[in-house]
């Protein structure tokens, strides 16, 4: 908003010919703004009007600061649509440090006519512009913070500190946090009172040298204002790593060589980086020294050269040997480690070139090393599973399926393929041996048990036959021929029957079995109806008349007398 306060100065009927700019109406106008402390630079504050009676371009003006304690921090521009001067931030505000700003504002043509100067084309404003406060967040005295600690540093020791203020007038109180998505590990803890940022867990320079974090300070009273600063976290290295070899070395040394002969040359590397550099020192180990068949000797430069003791050397004696060397930093605490070297010795040619270096390919060996036998056993269990395999598969293949399709069924079913005349056929099948199973018992005693096997034993139970009842003083009464031949049908059928029960070395094959005997005494007695007595004249369907319609037909064609047909 703006409030004018016009102050007369002159007469409002100075008028020079359409040149005189004039601040709202000839009168010399004091504007007062406001404008909150958070506004960002080019953000509006407010417009100044100024009017000239001319037209086209010499109604053109601009607006420039010319004096006042606001010239730094603010900026006026000119609408070009309106004419009118817009006062805009120029640089950030602070309640706290000045609460308010006058700047004198000076308005002319841009066209400007050297005739009519003595007139006046230009006019003054005052512009008062008041700084609002606003609650901020707290404001931290660093906009980063690098602390250092060293790498052996205990659980608990403060690595630093970081202090925010309340730049408002009420100076709210400030706690302190560590923003965890900086520190997923949780290694650091900020104290929420002083801002003191101490250890949680142990640390190690050579798994991360560095370590950035944020912390974030909030208001007590307000805790949705907070801000954040950087923490950089440098780890100091401690001498807490032993050298050891740079590399694998493959060394060998020939059969026929001479005493000082260096075979090999060996370096040292150190996790570790002392701020004066790496020094490594090179030792044989007193384990090594007695006896020893080669020598250590240190260059100087960290590196070390590996020399011969001896001038010829036997792999039928022995192949390899293992030279222990010590190395040993220059930094404190010193650090040491021993490294052991493994030395092949080899056939060479006269320029010391490598031809031969195992032991296992000698010629003049007599016997098969370890690994060939190893390879031979494994060759001939292989071979072995092979054959067996293979035997197996062909033994299963010889075998023959007790059923091979559907059509081959193993079962003992007898099929004539034609339809029986009854007890009256004699010719499909003579029922007469059953009725007279003793003319029959020798031919049964050579003949198959079953259609199917062919039994290895004898019967279980053999036939016999009843003793005759005694009949002296006694008269039987007479037995009919037809109750005699079913009762020794029933005993042979019943005798098979218990036989192929009871017999244990016959396989589970289904056997079916046709005697063409119906037997006696059925409950259910005949289901043929050509010996019926009754016939349909006799039965009565008129209860077909109450089924309904749906049997209306039937019960028509049932329930009719034969004198409706006739």
């Amino acid at each position: 908003f703006r409030v004018h306060n016009k102050i007369s100065r002159g007469s409002a009927e100075q008028i020079a010919r359409g040149t005189i700019v004039l601040f709202s109406a000839s009168y010399t106008s004091i504007y007062q703004f406001r404008v909150p402390e958070s506004a960002k630079s080019g953000t509006s504050v407010g417009r100044i009007v100024a009017t000239d009676r001319d037209i086209g371009k010499n109604a053109e003006m601009f607006f420039t600061i010319v004096s006042g304690d606001g010239m730094d921090m603010f900026d006026i521009a000119t609408d070009k649509d309106t004419q009118d001067g817009v006062i805009s931030v120029g640089k950030p505000l602070d309640f706290e440090k000045k609460p308010s700003y006058t700047v004198e504002i000076q308005v002319q043509n841009t066209q400007v006519d050297p005739r009519f100067m003595s007139a006046g084309s230009k006019d003054m404003a005052t512009v008062r512009i008041g700084v609002e406060d606003v609650d901020e967040p707290p404001l931290f005295y660093k906009a980063s913070y690098l602390m250092e600690v060293k790498e052996d540093a205990a659980v608990g020791v403060a690595v630093g500190s970081v202090s925010a203020m309340d730049p408002d007038g009420a100076r709210s109180m400030v706690k302190y946090s560590i923003d965890r998505r900086t520190d997923m590990d949780r290694l650091f803890n900020v104290h929420p009172g002083n801002g003191s940022v101490f250890l949680l867990r142990t640390l190690d320079r050579e798994e991360s040298a560095w370590h950035n974090i944020s912390v974030t300070a909030t208001e007590f009273n307000n805790p949705r204002q907070s801000s954040h600063v950087p923490v950089y976290i440098r780890l100091l290295d401690i001498n807490d790593n032993a050298p050891t070899f740079a590399t694998m070395y493959e060394t060998f040394v020939c059969e026929r060589t001479k005493a000082g002969q260096r075979i090999q040359t060996v370096s040292a590397v150190d996790a570790d980086e002392p701020s004066t550099g790496h020094k490594f020192f090179f030792s044989l180990a007193p384990e090594g020294t007695h006896r020893s068949n080669f020598t250590v000797r240190d260059n100087g430069d960290n590196t070390a050269g590996i020399l011969t003791r001896r001038a010829s050397y036997s792999r039928l004696h022995q192949s390899v040997y293992l030279v222990p060397v010590v190395i040993t930093d220059g930094d404190y605490p010193m650090q040491s480690s021993t490294g052991t070297l493994t030395v092949r010795v080899c056939t060479c040619d006269r320029e010391g070139n490598m031809e031969l270096c195992n032991a296992e390919a000698l010629s003049s060996s007599p016997g098969l090393s370890t690994g060939a036998l190893i390879a031979i056993l494994l060759c001939a269990i292989i071979l072995l599973m092979i054959v067996v395999l293979f035997t197996a598969l062909k033994r299963q293949r010889k075998q023959e399926p007790l059923i091979i399709s559907k059509e081959d069924v193993r079962d003992n079913v007898v099929s004539y393929n034609d339809e029986g005349g009854g007890e009256e056929d004699t010719q499909a099948f003579d029922i007469g041996a059953l009725r007279h199973p003793d003319a029959a018992a020798a031919l049964e005693e050579s003949a198959k048990q079953r259609r199917d096997i062919i039994p290895t034993d004898t019967l279980l139970y053999p036939p016999h036959r009843r003793p005759a009842p005694a009949t002296s003083g006694l008269i039987m009464p007479p037995v009919s021929m037809a109750s005699q031949d079913n009762r020794d049908v029933c005993e042979f059928i019943n005798q098979r029957v218990l036989e192929n029960d009871c017999n244990p070395t016959a396989p589970p094959y289904d056997s079916l079995a046709t005697y063409a005997y119906e037997g006696a005494g059925s409950v259910a007695e005949s289901l043929s109806s050509l010996g019926s007595a009754s016939s349909e004249g006799e039965q009565d369907y008129h209860y077909l008349s109450d089924w309904g319609p749906r049997f209306r037909k039937l019960a028509d064609l049932y329930g009719a007398d034969d004198s409706d047909f006739s």
